[in-house]
């Protein structure tokens, strides 16, 4: 793959713009890593996944890789084993220099959802905590039907005067999140609003068509439910924010990932590796049949 490395020239017309030129240099300095960079960061990923070569990824001397929210070996990992990625999306961070990749895998013969959060300055990787569901342990798995409506919907930049604060989009995803262990909780739904569990669709629209208006997230969530130990990464450009978890009393891996427009949800996309099937929950016949024919 080619890097384009972008550079970026000013011209200081005068001392005020000189100080604010300095101070942003400064600022990014700090930060060490640009939305750029950490796109380049997830295609890396990608690449090495379709490779089976986790040394594709750049990395510093040091790196602290979890798969399934457990210390785990690169050598051994699900990166290392090498799969086509049918589609996939990356949302990056540049406050914490992070940057989440969703990826779909639709071989029948070995078919992944897998969620991944690398941190990264300077192009380097240092971090890398991976969950990834299969036949066995997805929650409502059909990666066909994952990558179908993911790909489908818009998750395009959202501009600039339109852009949520970070403080207001992770508001709205904790509102979500607290739901399943607070009924009281206000959850900023908007309206339309699809959910993409596993492989099921909630929209009644077909894919690539503009949602339903009746299409809506507030369908109900389990009660009880703790969601704790959470990792955020937050992208205001694209309006989405991604939240790595241990969810319910199995402290099953988890990641939730949402669309927020204007302070409300529009999209949420949850993979989940299960302790036991479907999370041990009873799935209905009727659920069963829109996996396996939408």
């Amino acid at each position: 793959m080619t890097v384009s490395l972008r550079t970026r020239a000013s011209t200081i017309l005068g001392a005020l713009a000189a100080g604010a030129t300095l101070l942003s240099a400064h600022s990014a300095a700090a930060q060490g890593c640009t939305r750029d960079q950490l796109l380049d960061v997830a295609d890396y990923y990608v690449d090495a996944q379709e490779a089976g070569s986790p040394i594709k990824i750049p990395m510093g001397l040091w790196v602290d890789y979890n798969q399934q929210m457990q210390q785990s070996l690169l050598s051994t990992s699900v990166i290392a084993k090498p799969m086509k990625v049918d589609f996939y999306r990356a949302i990056t961070d540049t406050a914490s220099c992070t940057v989440f990749v969703e990826t779909a895998i639709t071989d029948p013969a070995n078919p992944y959802v897998v969620g991944a959060i690398l941190a990264a300055r300077n192009g380097q990787v240092s971090n890398m905590q991976v969950v990834y569901t299969d036949k066995q342990n997805g929650w409502l798995f059909n990666p066909a039907n994952t990558a179908k409506y993911s790909k489908a919907e818009n998750w395009g930049e959202i501009p600039a005067a339109q852009r949520d604060s970070r403080e207001t989009m992770l508001a709205a995803a904790n509102a979500y999140l607290d739901l399943f262990n607070d009924k009281n909780v206000k959850v900023p739904w908007g309206s339309p609003c699809a959910r993409l569990e596993g492989g099921l669709y909630t929209s009644k629209s077909a894919p690539g068509q503009p949602l339903a208006p009746t299409d809506s997230c507030n369908v109900g969530v389990p009660t009880g439910v703790k969601i704790v130990d959470r990792t955020y990464v937050v992208d205001p450009v694209i309006g989405a924010v991604s939240v790595l978890s241990h969810f319910g009393h199995d402290a099953s891996p988890d990641f939730h990932t949402f669309r927020i427009e204007h302070g409300q949800i529009k999209f949420v996309h949850t993979i989940t590796a299960c302790k036991e099937a479907n999370c041990g929950l009873k799935i209905s016949p009727e659920i069963q049949a829109q996996l396996t024919t939408r």
